[in-house]
């Protein structure tokens, strides 16, 4: 089984668009039939969308934690420092690799693994 799609919410789409581009991702605007205008990124397989709040959510929902292979961790890291990205910690060696923890706009928190061994 592999994921092939996630959608998030936020009351700012445009904003958690920017802070999301700056990990990688490149955005279409558009919609589908009768649905809202939303942020779509394809890329490996992997549609990643940023779908505005629906009119009966208050705020968009915090507790999913996403995870993401990046080339050069250590140097996007510091690129994201000087960004609107909350760094919660700085690259790690772990089981799993060379990892960081960084959080967006809406209080998700995202786990950045070293996709290279650069």
């Amino acid at each position: 089984m592999k994921l092939n799609l996630l959608v998030i919410r936020t009351s700012n789409p445009e904003l958690l668009k920017d802070q999301y581009e700056k990990l990688g991702f490149e955005f279409e605007y558009h919609k589908h039939g009768n649905g809202p205008f939303h942020y779509a990124a394809a890329q490996n397989g992997f549609v990643f969308e940023i779908y505005p709040l629906t009119k009966s959510m208050e705020k968009a929902d915090n507790s999913l934690r996403l995870g993401f292979d990046v080339d050069n961790l250590r140097s996007k890291i510091v690129t994201l420092e000087n960004s609107n990205w909350n760094i919660l910690s700085k690259p790690t060696e772990t089981e799993w690799g060379l990892t960081a923890l960084i959080q967006d706009l809406d209080g998700r928190k995202v786990e950045l693994k070293n996709a290279t061994n650069k």
